[in-house]
């Protein structure tokens, strides 16, 4: 079930997904509240697992890291052990920055960020083929990236709309 939410704590929530370095009373500030209210209310997101973390997005193009891929992977036989075995595998793989279990043919959708093509040869053979449970990638380099967010749309639990779009 889902958390329920009112305006003030989906601006708070707006907020903070666009900005994670706002202190609590410049969020009290723009929603209206005084610094008390507003970090109890924050407290309460945390302690509800609503807000999950707050974390830095980095511009990985400025760290050399602007070779995007997208990976869609089946296993050679999709059992429970090798669900969980290639879950737990991708899971302390830092190239991959998003997994995903989808429908259809393939088992899984992957996102991988390296510097290179090279460096995404070596990262399929070394991290991902070495395990010996994949039986097809197909892999579709990422050209241009038109959009890329990380914003929930809250719009859609909330009578509130983002004033971010």
């Amino acid at each position: 079930m889902s958390e329920t939410l009112d305006a003030v704590d989906a601006k708070i929530l707006d907020l903070i997904q666009h900005d994670a370095g706002l202190s609590v009373a410049e969020i009290a500030e723009r929603v209206g509240l005084s610094s008390s209210p507003c970090w109890r209310r924050i407290k309460r997101l945390e302690d509800s697992g609503v807000i999950q973390r707050r974390v830095t997005i980095l511009d990985r193009d400025r760290l050399g890291l602007s070779f995007e891929v997208y990976c869609t992977v089946k296993l050679a036989l999709p059992s429970k052990e090798n669900l969980e075995s290639f879950e737990g595998a991708i899971t302390r793989l830092p190239e991959v920055v998003q997994c995903a279990t989808v429908t259809g043919a393939a088992d899984y959708e992957l996102r991988v960020v390296t510097r290179d093509m090279h460096t995404f040869d070596q990262f399929l053979r070394d991290r991902i083929l070495s395990l010996g449970l994949v039986s097809n990638i197909e892999s579709r380099i990422v050209v241009r990236s038109v959009k890329n967010s990380t914003a929930a749309p809250l719009g859609l639990v909330s009578p509130y709309v983002s004033a971010h779009g």
